[in-house]
């Protein structure tokens, strides 16, 4: 088996086990709204910390290894550009509902 399968399907791995993560947060918020609403910022502020701390020590490491594929750095900045989106709608609607 060659390095560069077993980090094809170690990516595939990280995609399936990110994407689910969503799919249930997305289920959770559906079936617990009421429940869940006090604590939205908090988790959202928590997700997109977590989130952006490992993607960014992610790619660092693997850039270590030689340049990320373009794709990849696309994909990167189109992530960091969406936590920002998500930052600047939460910050208007706190402003907003005061």
């Amino acid at each position: 088996m060659n390095s560069n399968s077993s980090e094809s399907r170690l990516k595939a791995a990280e995609l399936a086990s990110g994407l689910g993560a969503v799919i249930l947060g997305a289920g959770l918020a559906l079936v617990l709204p009421e429940w869940l609403r006090t604590y939205a910022t908090p988790l959202l502020v928590g997700g997109v910390v977590a989130h952006g701390a490992g993607m960014t020590l992610k790619y660092r490491m693997e850039a270590r290894q030689g340049p990320p594929p373009w794709w990849e750095r696309v994909l990167f900045w189109l992530c960091w550009a969406c936590l920002a989106g998500l930052g600047i709608w939460m910050a208007v609607a706190l402003v907003i509902h005061q």
